[in-house]
């Protein structure tokens, strides 16, 4: 089944067992067991045709992308369409106001008697939400009349759209419980809640002392999809996401500020997968920014790093915690780079060195079972995954213990590593690499080139926090993240009512969406530049930027260009 035209972790998961496939953490992810059929991420030179004579779905997105449900079996003959150029499989993905406005100097330019009034308020513009769903309930998302500022509200997972006069007619009830007898979306997590309330929450229900950043824009929310209630959504489910509000905010002819605030570890880091270059292309489609949080990896211990020397051997240790379903593991490497691999484990068995041969492998170790697939350079990489799944066998859990991946070099040019674990979300705490590297930390998609990539700093003690996911993005080194916005207790939205202290990379790029759609305001709705957006706009909140003190080196891997001044960039424009 191994073909070029699709990634490692597909090809691997199209030769596992059902048992296997039901073990691993990762490899199911878009297989549905009972019809026997793959969703799956497709980017196409020219149109596909014929599709449905052969049982295959397709939700096509902009600039030849599409999302496919595919028999099995039908696979092949997909990927063997001359115009299919690459096959991905979804990947989950997982969720990483007061003074956090004060400290981006936002209030100041929220204040109509400011010495040169612009008075921004996000009016004109549209925030996306893109996340866990919204409490459409609570007032923070309510005009003074009462009435919704929601325009849209899409829930993936019950696959229908409800419009602003839906949403009204609920709020007319009087209560969530009647409300959602109408509109019967719900915010489980209240994820959701909070990125939209900082992003662009009115503050009504705590009489304006926690209002959001661009409060008087509407809101487009999309609640992502789950295949699993218990579960998280895929990437698939987010790039459908951003393709329905791209194509929304064109047809309605405003400016749009989309934020996402879940990613993954999964993938090179250089910004090559298809998610991340799909979101490069949707962000020269209509007036948009596409904010993303770096995520909150910075000291999880899920990724290490290094650099091979000819004639020395490398350990990189990985300790596995107890009660832990599964572990993947990602290596990636230079292709020119030629070193053995050997597993050591933790009795201190000695498994390879495993062969250095294209395609999948499968080793046991007691009650562990370890999947392995040594990939290519696909055609839009020159980077080479080894990939490894560690699953249980006859058991519900891992055995725990310390296992060393030993890298003994053969011929060297570039000599650079770098490991990953899976997002800590769903991890144990005691799952990690002994000697980690805090670099590269940024999860997927924060490392696409055109997004503007927010990490978090502690505004109450203006310094880095540590958790935030940090850069630069791997061998192509560009500057990621872009800026960093506070994210250490951020008074934010509750769901069902009232309001919570939250941390995290998720709460720090809801700040810079808002701050996006004030400069849209004026630039675009009022006329001062109509081609504030995109890349132009990522460009002057940069030069907006000030530096914390401590760092001798601008840009850094922990702060990009540092901390968002709206009002900098502001004073810096008006002549």
């Amino acid at each position: 089944m191994e073909n070029q035209k699709m990634e490692n972790m597909l090809n691997l998961a199209l030769g596992a067992s059902a048992e296997e496939l039901e073990r691993s953490e990762s490899l199911a992810v878009g297989y549905n067991a009972d019809e026997k059929t793959w969703e799956v991420i497709v980017k196409h030179s020219r149109p596909l045709e014929g599709l449905e004579e052969l049982g295959i779905k397709q939700n096509q997105l902009l600039n030849q992308y599409s999302i496919l449900t595919v028999p099995q079996s039908n696979l092949q003959t997909v990927a063997n369409l001359p115009q299919v150029e690459y096959i991905e499989k979804p990947k989950r993905l997982y969720f990483a106001i007061d003074r956090a406005k004060a400290a981006s100097c936002i209030t100041y330019v929220q204040v109509s008697e400011s010495s040169y009034a612009p008075y921004l308020t996000g009016r004109g513009c549209l925030v996306a939400v893109l996340d866990s769903g919204i409490d459409y309930f609570h007032e923070d998302f309510r005009n003074e009349d009462g009435s919704t500022r929601i325009l849209e509200l899409w829930d993936q997972t019950l696959g229908r759209i409800f419009t602003e006069e839906e949403i009204n007619r609920a709020l007319e009830t009087g209560s969530r419980r009647e409300a959602r007898t109408i509109v019967p979306s719900v915010d489980s997590s209240g994820h959701g809640t909070a990125v939209a309330g900082i992003a662009a929450g009115n503050g009504r229900e705590s009489q304006g002392q926690y209002r959001g950043v661009a409060f008087e824009s509407q809101l487009l929310v999309v609640k992502l999809g789950v295949a699993d209630p218990l579960g998280f959504p895929r990437t698939t489910e987010l790039m459908t996401a951003i393709d329905y509000v791209a194509r929304r905010a064109a047809e309605l002819g405003r400016p749009v500020a989309m934020n996402i605030s879940i990613g993954n570890t999964y993938g090179s880091h250089d910004g090559t997968s298809l998610l991340e270059t799909y979101i490069d292309n949707v962000s020269n489609y209509g007036k948009n920014i596409i904010v993303i949080g770096s995520g909150n990896e910075g000291r999880s211990g899920g990724h290490t790093s290094g650099t091979l020397i000819p004639g020395q051997s490398v350990n990189v240790e990985l300790s596995i915690a107890p009660y832990e379903s599964g572990v993947t593991v990602q290596l990636w490497k230079s292709y020119v780079d030629n070193f053995d691999i050997t597993l050591v484990t933790p009795s201190g068995s000695i498994l390879g060195p495993l062969p250095s041969v294209i395609g999948p492998q499968t080793y046991d170790y007691e009650q562990t079972r370890i999947l392995m697939y040594y990939g290519e350079p696909g055609p839009y990489s020159k980077a080479q995954e080894i990939y490894f799944d560690f699953i249980p066998l006859r058991r519900d859990y891992l055995q725990s213990g310390s296992w060393i991946f030993r890298l003994t070099p053969r011929k060297i040019v570039d000599g650079s590593y770098n490991f990953w674990l899976p997002s800590s979300a769903v991890l144990n705490s005691s799952t990690y690499f002994l000697r980690p590297t805090p670099d590269i930390t940024l999860t997927v998609p924060s490392t696409s080139s055109m997004a503007i990539t927010v990490g978090a700093y502690n505004s109450n003690y203006q310094a880095y926090a540590d958790f935030s996911g940090r850069g630069f993005t791997r061998v192509t080194n560009q500057v990621k993240p872009d800026l960093v916005a506070p994210g250490v207790g951020i008074t934010a939205p509750k769901n069902g009512g009232g309001y919570e202290a939250r941390t995290g990379t998720s709460f720090a790029a809801p700040i810079v969406t808002g701050s996006g759609a004030l400069l849209m305001q004026w630039g675009i709705v009022d006329r001062r530049d109509g081609f504030l957006y995109g890349e132009k706009l990522k460009a002057y909140l940069i030069r907006g930027a000030r530096q914390l003190p401590g760092y001798d080196v601008w840009p850094n891997p922990q702060l990009g260009a540092d901390v968002i001044i709206v009002s900098d960039f502001l004073q810096n424009s008006i002549k």
